[in-house]
């Protein structure tokens, strides 16, 4: 179980830095939507809940997507 969280935790990472906008509003909606993919995923696999996951993941997403510069 633990060979499969590291690569799908990568792959999370790489998905949310190639789906960068250049507006604060475009980068949250595109982090958001990436974070609850992913926290859904994970959760998922590690035996956990999704619906949790996807809001963990979506906000912390959202929230990365804003903060962040186009650069």
């Amino acid at each position: 179980m633990r060979k499969i969280i590291k690569p799908v935790f990568a792959l999370g990472l790489v998905l949310a830095l190639a789906a960068c906008g250049y507006s604060p509003g475009t980068r949250a909606l595109s982090g958001g939507a990436l974070g609850a993919g992913a926290g859904a995923g994970i959760a998922a696999l590690t035996g956990g809940k999704p619906a949790t996951g996807a809001l963990i993941g979506g906000g912390a997403g959202a929230i990365g997507g804003a903060v962040t510069s186009p650069q």
